[in-house]
């Protein structure tokens, strides 16, 4: 795909004057070389236990580990490349994810494809899943022993993908992927890592946020293009 689709797209989301290549790196490239050399200096770390993903796709369809299961539509289990090299994740589903089974759908899906196209990435080449698998009533946040009953689901699906980086989009779902409290504010514009499979972790904001606040776009394709510069600098 040429630049000048690309910017194409950019535009439609707001995001004007953005220049995506090796010459001009995020505004907070230092921070690639302070977390993240400790993760490139060790050896991989193998992902044990690993079930079939059918296997566990089909666990979630049927489980009724915590009273999400009683409200649902559907389970929300993930979808993208079995290989792929980002793995994405978001809270929780919403009303048309309920009702469809699949991770953003709808506007916030769009956003999303729009930002990963200005990437040169195509949905079907990242994986994309949601710290729940069950949409909570009325959207509420999730609760503590809903994300406890669910998070092996997510352990599993980043043990089969085996992705090189993980996105968490939110607030929650970094919260809960990084076992902090911290705002979103003071996560993002550094590398973590995903400590149980010490792989590099860039925090950025949910999509559905960025329909509200469509000002912070900027920043969500700054985190998209500083998780970029990761891969292209450590392999």
């Amino acid at each position: 795909m040429d630049r000048q689709s690309r910017n194409c797209y950019l535009d439609a989301m707001g995001i004007t004057g953005w220049v995506l290549s090796q010459e001009r790196q995020p505004a907070d490239e230092e921070y690639i070389g302070e977390d993240q050399a400790g993760i490139a200096g060790e050896a991989p770390r193998q992902f044990q236990d690993v079930q079939d993903l059918s296997s566990v796709e089909i666990a979630v369809r049927g489980c009724k580990a915590c009273v999400l299961h009683q409200s649902r539509s559907n389970t929300v289990f993930g979808s993208g490349s079995l290989t792929a090299t980002w793995f994405l994740v978001g809270e929780a589903p919403g009303a048309e994810e309920d009702k469809q089974g699949l991770p953003f759908v709808g506007r916030a899906g769009q956003l999303l494809d729009s930002m990963l196209y200005g990437l040169g990435l195509n949905r079907d080449e990242v994986y994309v899943a949601n710290v729940l698998k069950c949409r909570p009533p009325r959207n509420r946040d999730p609760m503590g022993d809903e994300v406890g009953k669910c998070e092996p689901y997510l352990h599993q699906q980043i043990r089969n993908i085996q992705p090189k980086i993980v996105i968490a989009m939110g607030r929650f779902a970094a919260q809960s992927l990084l076992k902090k409290t911290d705002p979103i504010s003071r996560l993002r514009g550094r590398v973590h890592e995903y400590e149980k499979f010490g792989i590099p972790l860039v925090v950025t904001y949910h999509p559905a946020y960025l329909l509200r606040s469509p000002l912070e776009k900027r920043k969500a394709w700054a985190d998209l293009a500083f998780a970029r510069a990761i891969l292209e600098n450590h392999g």
